[in-house]
């Protein structure tokens, strides 16, 4: 995983912590926090395309001191 990779998920996780709290609260209007219920979901969809992206990338570069065989 590249420090670009990890910048990237750790700023989506950061958002989704900042999104948790402010619902925790209890203080959002039922809609204002529905509507962060579908921006959580954007992001979370966001972070697994994200990991999913890297999962795939890592699949096609073999492992250090792993060769492909014919």
């Amino acid at each position: 995983m590249s420090e670009l990779d990890a910048t990237t998920l750790d700023g989506l996780v950061e958002r989704l912590e900042r999104a948790a709290e402010q619902l925790r609260t209890g203080d959002l209007s039922p809609d204002a926090a529905a509507s962060l219920v579908e921006d959580c979901a954007a992001l979370a969809s966001q972070a697994s395309a994200e990991l999913e992206r890297m999962a795939r990338a890592a699949a096609q570069d073999p492992p250090p001191g792993q060769d492909t065989l014919l």
